[in-house]
């Protein structure tokens, strides 16, 4: 682990506040050294558990392989055996290899450095293997010539395969998709004292982006083993939006509880991990109390939402339910485009742009609703009851949802879930003032990507938020989704979702 080079102190460089610019994006890039991203954080445990079952099917395929190309092995090999011993071998392959500590990142990423490990946990599992048949008496069941086939066949498939994923490996690597990019909030002795303990523990799998501090240089020095301070708290908000930020560790001490607080209720909108160093701490709690980067203790304040597998697993159901979505719906999108066209001049779908995942702007489509001279894109009135911008089309497709459905576009561009907070237009207003002004944390509902349907639409909270207390109910429900997310709770909401649509009481 090393830190990331060329950082500055931004503030100094940048004005942070202004970072979905794209001018100050290409800004920010440059003072931290092109490490601006849009990658996304992938957990080498995930990537472990995906080759172990990749692994199960090549040693199979391997095996049947070597088979087929046996003359006259269908006729002579029992087919039960045979699979027997394929789907025994497909098992335990995994197993011993990471036995071997062979799914570890280094060796998945430099398999020559593994060859001699790899050769010794083939070399046991035939081992195994013949013995298995010699004390089964079933060698007599099965080719020799088969089996020394696939030995020494099998060795060479599984080779080839695994440097033709270690290639791919490296280059997501190259982008730091394995390495979660952390900061530091604090300064002064405690900062440097952790900065050295993850610098001097590789196996942390942490890149060092820099630190961030209240405090000036007098008191928080603007550099501490390499790693730089690049601002203030106020101003790893705003980067923390404009690059990849995984993970968040504070340096303060427990006794620090105002201090600490006030951190707290400014850094827990964002979707990333927050840790409380523990290092050098003189209270001391009950070891499980713990959590670990590396070998540095800390205890845990925040979660990033959805966890290590839930992303893979919701945009793996995100993309397929999405893209059956549009195969069946496509006759209504049709017709629906087709009555838009006809009632009104002007396009028939509406672009608008709102806030998505972590304050990112996105571009979500719609049916256009209403006349074209009345559009307004920033939607800083909202659409009333009879409201006379809207078509007499629009009215249907809005207290229907069906203005709703070329967003199934925008979840295949994965800028939309299926599920999540429904994404709010920038200039939207509750009571005549901003959404973020009469909901204290409303940034919050943006740790994860917004969804077309949600757990406040199903509970009634949807359509127009004339009052407060509308979008502070809304946003307390999509706080209780992130809080409690489950691939079976979306397939829930999804269900929930036709019977929510009838009660358009709201939907104008």
């Amino acid at each position: 682990m090393k830190p990331e080079p060329k950082n500055t102190n931004l503030a100094a460089v940048i004005d942070l506040s202004k970072l979905n610019d794209a001018s100050a994006r290409n800004q920010l890039r440059e003072a931290v050294g092109g490490t601006l991203t849009n990658t996304h954080f992938v957990a080498p445990k995930v990537v472990a558990s995906l080759l172990r079952l990749s692994d199960c099917a090549v040693m199979f395929l391997a095996a049947l392989s070597s088979a087929l190309r046996y003359p006259g092995f269908v006729s002579r090999v029992d087919g039960m055996v045979f699979l027997s011993i394929a789907v025994f071998a497909a098992t335990i392959w995994p197993i011993m290899l990471g036995a071997f500590n062979l799914y570890r990142l280094e060796s998945l990423i430099m398999p020559a450095k593994s060859m001699f490990r790899i050769l010794v946990a083939w070399t046991m599992l035939f081992a195994i293997l013949v013995a298995g048949l010699f004390l089964l008496k079933e060698t007599e069941n099965i080719s020799r010539i088969w089996l020394i086939t696939w030995a020494f066949a099998g060795f060479a498939i599984f080779l080839t395969y695994r440097f033709f994923v270690a290639a791919i490996l490296r280059r997501l690597n190259m982008n730091g998709q394995f390495n979660r990019r952390a900061v530091i909030v604090g300064g002064g002795e405690p900062a440097a004292k952790v900065i050295s303990n993850l610098q001097s523990h590789e196996e942390a799998g942490i890149s060092l982006v820099g630190y961030f501090d209240d405090r000036d240089d007098h008191r928080s020095l603007a550099e501490a083993h390499g790693v730089h301070k690049l601002g203030s708290i106020d101003d790893l908000i705003d980067f923390s939006r404009a690059t990849r930020i995984d993970c968040i560790i504070i340096t303060l001490p427990v006794t620090a509880e105002d201090r600490l607080l006030q951190i707290l209720n400014r850094l827990w909108v964002l979707p990333v991990d927050i840790r409380l160093s523990a290092y050098g701490q003189k209270i001391r709690y009950r070891p499980r109390a713990y959590s670990y980067i590396g070998n540095l203790p800390c205890l845990d304040m925040f979660d990033r939402p959805l966890g290590e597998w839930g992303p893979l697993l919701k945009a793996a159901m995100d993309k397929i339910i999405a893209s059956l979505a549009v195969i069946v719906f496509s006759p209504v999108l049709a017709a629906v485009a087709l009555a838009v066209k006809l009632d009104s001049k002007g396009p028939v779908l509406f672009k608008q742009k709102r806030f998505g995942f972590n304050n990112e702007l996105i571009e979500i489509y719609k049916f256009r609703s209403m006349r074209i001279d009345a559009a307004d894109v920033d939607a800083t009135k909202l659409v009333t009851k009879d409201d006379p911008r809207v078509t007499r089309v629009g009215r249907f497709i809005r207290r229907t949802s069906l203005d709703e459905l070329p967003q199934f576009f925008n979840v295949l561009k994965g800028d939309l879930s299926l599920v999540g907070p429904r994404p709010h237009a920038t200039k939207a207003k509750a009571a005549d003032s901003l959404y973020e002004n009469v909901v204290d944390g409303y940034f919050a509902r943006h740790k994860v990507k917004p969804g077309i349907t949600g757990w406040a639409q199903i509970n009634g909270w949807r359509g127009e938020t004339d009052t407060a207390e509308k979008i502070e109910r809304r946003v307390e429900h999509d706080l209780y989704y992130i809080e409690n997310w489950s691939l079976t709770f979306d397939l829930y909401i999804m269900a929930r979702t036709p019977l929510a649509l009838l009660n358009s009481d709201n939907a104008y």
